[in-house]
């Protein structure tokens, strides 16, 4: 678990220092820690609202110790395949779940949608393709993600300006990344699951269309490790729930501040606590129903708001 922080923690300096070197800008006001990892609030990348304390709390390096924990929970050791599938919305949970692979001698298999939510990866001269293959190159992460899609509206970014699509199908392309174009959900869904194959475990960061799906029962999944959901329809299901169909344990990182008080990690810390110094703890996943309730009807909030933008951008097409 320290080693997957200690990762996490170099993973952080090596942004910052490539966002000095290039002359990205921090976000005054909105990233104390200097991380730049922080992005606008609106930026070219916007998908939809989120919360600026959540994403800093993110940014804790002893995420990536909790990611450790879960991981283990849900049986991965080392040789074993996680699939991933991470919007730009919490690059934080993005870098803290690959650490957490790396120092558990797993293979992660990535699928990153580079739309974001406020204070995400919004920024189009750093999303989280950039990202990255920024920290692949200062071998931090292992290897290329496996796919990419633009993520936001139906997953091919109908929510983002024509412009700024075009400029990412083109970097994508660049990169030589197979890239995922589809927006109709099952056949999305279903070629996701040919790049997964046969995963040990499966990470939800975010909330990606093709990984969440189109049903609100994914508002009763709850933040952490579960096995066992309400399955909706087949034509509604997004990759969470076909994982968890097939008996694919799931992690689905979303519900920052209930994950937050569950297992003792601060809210919002300034500065950053240094590798190792939080008292993770678990629980029983029946017990907590106060830390739910603190969180609930803000989370509720924003999944039915993005829900009715998916309906909004099917009757556009």
């Amino acid at each position: 678990m320290i080693d997957a922080s200690r990762s996490m923690e170099e993973g952080i300096r090596l942004v910052s220092q490539h966002c000095v070197e290039t002359g990205i800008p921090l976000e005054a006001g909105l990233d104390p820690n200097r991380t730049c990892l922080i992005g606008p609030q609106l930026g070219p990348l916007f998908t939809s609202l989120g919360q600026l304390e959540a994403k800093r709390t993110t940014l804790n390096p002893d995420m990536a110790g909790l990611m450790v924990d879960l991981l283990q929970a849900a049986g991965v050791s080392a040789g074993d395949t996680v699939a991933v599938g991470a919007s730009g919305s919490f690059p934080g949970l993005w870098l803290a779940t690959l650490s957490a692979i790396r120092a558990l001698n797993a293979h992660p298999v990535t699928i990153l949608s580079l739309g974001a939510s406020s204070y995400g990866a919004s920024r189009i001269e750093l999303h989280l393709l950039d990202l990255h293959r920024l920290l692949a190159g200062e071998g931090v992460l292992s290897g290329p993600p496996a796919a990419v899609s633009i993520g936001g509206g139906q997953d091919v970014g109908l929510d983002l300006e024509p412009d700024v699509r075009q400029a990412l199908r083109l970097q994508v392309a660049e990169a030589q990344i197979p890239f995922l174009d589809e927006p109709e959900l099952p056949t999305n869904v279903a070629r996701r699951m040919g790049i997964y194959g046969n995963p040990d475990a499966f990470v939800n960061i975010g909330g990606a269309y093709a990984n969440l799906g189109a049903s609100p029962l994914v508002l009763e999944v709850p933040a952490g490790l579960t096995t066992s959901v309400e399955l909706p329809a087949p034509q509604d299901r997004g990759v969470l729930f076909e994982m968890t169909a097939r008996g694919i344990p799931v992690i689905h990182l979303l519900h920052i501040r209930g994950l937050a008080l569950r297992h003792g990690l601060a809210w919002d810390p300034i500065p950053l606590p240094a590798p190792g110094t939080t008292h993770l703890r678990t629980g029983d996943p029946s017990r907590g129903w106060r830390v739910w309730a603190l969180s609930g009807g803000y989370v509720t909030v924003l999944l039915l708001l993005a829900f009715s933008q998916i309906r909004a951008n099917r009757r556009r097409v």
